[in-house]
């Protein structure tokens, strides 16, 4: 059992919960994952490691409310256990040797852009955070990439928060204003990870996206996460979840995803953060 020390509503779906996993907070790095089972019969579901705190021996995860599991876990409160949390599992992401960063999130991928963000400035790159969301209400994690960012620049697909438009806009914008990357990380819906790798590709910036199709076991034997790249089947859950956005087969990607559109409508599974993508 892995009790939870600290809970959090970021806004209405969407929760952050502060698990005591010392063995897993030992090893983790930023872009690794966990799976995790509420109780006894549920579901095996991989989240993304948002934080960890190796002194502490916890691990944070942040996720949005929309199908029978995540709804069953954002029930839980301080105090409560989750039955499974196993991890780290996942390449953790390779982010030495950069100096000028962008790491973009759209809606929720935002939770997993901020781990990468926080690696970076403290490998010594200059980081630039971009965000974006369908409107202001619905907005996580600002102070925290405020405090990990030289610069941080939040869209919105409705302008509610001043700045209109979506991801590729802003980093279109800052690489026109003279900003020179030599690393973009987008971590989001896949066609805003599809849109952020062609928009930089002109400029040779190397692109990293996370993959996260369906998982069921999390250690490569049962094939179900496989995402083409480069031509070849990896497995996201081993291989990855971070590839070359510039050799991902998104087109694929997002077919695959598609197969499951009447299962997730049948269960009222409906992603409600912000896609930021162009």
């Amino acid at each position: 059992m892995y009790p939870i020390v600290r809970k959090e509503v970021l806004n209405p779906q969407v929760t952050l919960l502060e698990v005591a996993a010392p063995l897993i907070a030992a090893k983790a790095e930023p872009g690794q994952f966990i799976i995790f089972r509420v109780k006894e019969g549920g579901e095996r579901v991989p989240l993304t490691i948002a934080d960890f705190d190796r002194e502490k021996g916890t691990v944070t995860i942040i996720f949005q409310m929309v199908g029978k599991s995540t709804k069953e876990l954002g029930q839980l409160g301080e105090g409560d256990s989750i039955l499974d949390f196993v991890g780290p599992l996942g390449t953790a992401s390779h982010l030495t040797g950069y100096k000028k960063a962008a790491v973009i999130g759209g809606g929720l991928g935002t939770a997993i852009a901020y781990p990468q963000a926080k690696r970076l400035h403290e490998l010594g790159c200059e980081v630039h955070a971009i965000s974006g969301f369908r409107n202001k209400d619905i907005i996580i994690l600002e102070k925290e990439l405020n405090a990990v960012a030289d610069k941080v620049v939040i869209m919105t697909d409705d302008g509610s928060n001043g700045n209109k438009g979506f991801v590729t806009d802003a980093l279109r914008s800052l690489i026109e204003s003279g900003e020179e990357y030599d690393l973009v990380v987008a971590i989001g819906p896949l066609i805003m990870m599809k849109m952020v790798s062609e928009r930089n590709r002109p400029y040779g910036i190397k692109p990293i996206v996370s993959m996260n199709p369906i998982m069921i076991d999390g250690t490569g034997m049962c094939g179900g996460c496989r995402v083409k790249v480069g031509g070849e089947t990896k497995l996201a859950c081993v291989d990855g979840p971070d590839f070359d956005g510039h050799l991902v087969d998104f087109d694929a990607a997002m077919k695959r995803q598609g197969m499951y559109k009447r299962q997730e409508r049948d269960a009222d599974c409906r992603l409600l953060g912000g896609n930021g993508h162009a």
